[in-house]
């Protein structure tokens, strides 16, 4: 159940997955174009994965438009396209075997007492032997990850409350957590790398310890800088940040290249999307991408 693809362990496997609850925007497009060339640099393979796990989030549709805008972008998966919600079994499966090691619990806090509370869980429910249905689900943290090395972002470190916090693998709604459900998906299929933005350096810690919770090697990271409109507001679907172009994906293109630090030659501009995609494999470089959490666009191409 938790033995990633036996067929491609050694080999390079990375992955995009976005959650279908709006179209692609630049920010999307900055973090598909450079795991796509990562992987592509190393003669790897690339998913896609559909996040669909937090359904109040999903926008009907979504999901074939984000892969519409992929093809018409140039990038191509490989494998079947994996959607979360199609895959409750395999979580229901681990969510068990976790419970079987007697370290989950449940937890009623809601997020309004935590931030009371000063803001991190503080074990509140750990020895109250609460029901299991309808309060969220904690996981007993026994693999701290206080610091560690990003492709990237370089070395890493994480405030210890954060480290060693229990955190939920299951809402109070029902739904599995994103830090579960991410940690099993990548077992799953086998994910050797993964390039994402840098809003995700804190979860990676608890991920990585989750890793170990299950006796599995965990990916390489590499967490590029968020694009962001302003410092602290990045573009994303939940901040209204506009679709990119289908019918015109070079423009776009280009700019993501030169956000990455890639900086192409003025003749790719007249260029097939093909041409240029071909071109930016045989230049990526992580060296290239700046070290730095965030990164101002003032003019959305």
């Amino acid at each position: 159940m938790l033995t990633p693809a036996l067929s491609n362990q050694g080999s390079y496997r990375g992955r995009f997955a976005p959650s279908p609850s709006g179209p692609l925007h630049f920010g999307s497009l900055v973090a598909a174009l450079a795991s796509y060339l990562a992987a592509k640099s190393q003669q790897g393979q690339w998913l896609v994965r559909i996040e669909d796990i937090d359904t109040p989030r999903v926008v009907k549709g979504a999901d074939s438009d984000i892969l519409h805008t992929l093809e018409a972008y140039g990038l191509y998966w490989d494998d079947s396209v994996v959607y979360q919600s199609q895959r409750h079994s395999l979580y229901e499966d681990a969510l068990y075997q976790l419970q079987q090691q007697s370290i989950v619990y449940a937890c009623q806090c809601t997020r309004k007492e935590i931030k009371q509370r000063g803001g991190l869980y503080d074990n509140h429910c750990k020895e109250l032997n609460l029901p299991l249905l309808k309060n969220a689900l904690r996981l007993q943290q026994h693999f701290p990850v206080e610091s560690f090395n990003d492709q990237v972002q370089g070395h890493i470190k994480i405030p210890k409350d954060i480290a060693f916090e229990d955190y939920i693998i299951k809402r109070r709604d029902g739904l599995f957590a994103y830090q579960l459900v991410v940690v099993l998906d990548d077992i799953d299929q086998g994910i050797t790398h993964v390039v994402r933005g840098a809003d995700l350096l804190e979860p990676t810690a608890r991920q990585l310890g989750l890793f170990q919770q299950l006796k599995q090697r965990s990916p390489h990271y590499a967490h590029i800088p968020l694009v962001v409109a302003k410092p602290g507001f990045k573009l994303s679907k939940q901040n209204h940040a506009p679709a990119i172009d289908k019918q015109n994906p070079v423009p776009a293109t280009l700019a993501a290249l030169r956000f990455l630090g890639i900086i192409p030659p003025p003749e790719l501009a007249t260029a097939s999307i093909e041409e240029i995609l071909t071109w930016a494999v045989n230049a990526f470089s992580f060296h290239s991408i700046p070290n730095v959490r965030e990164k101002s666009l003032t003019k959305v191409p």
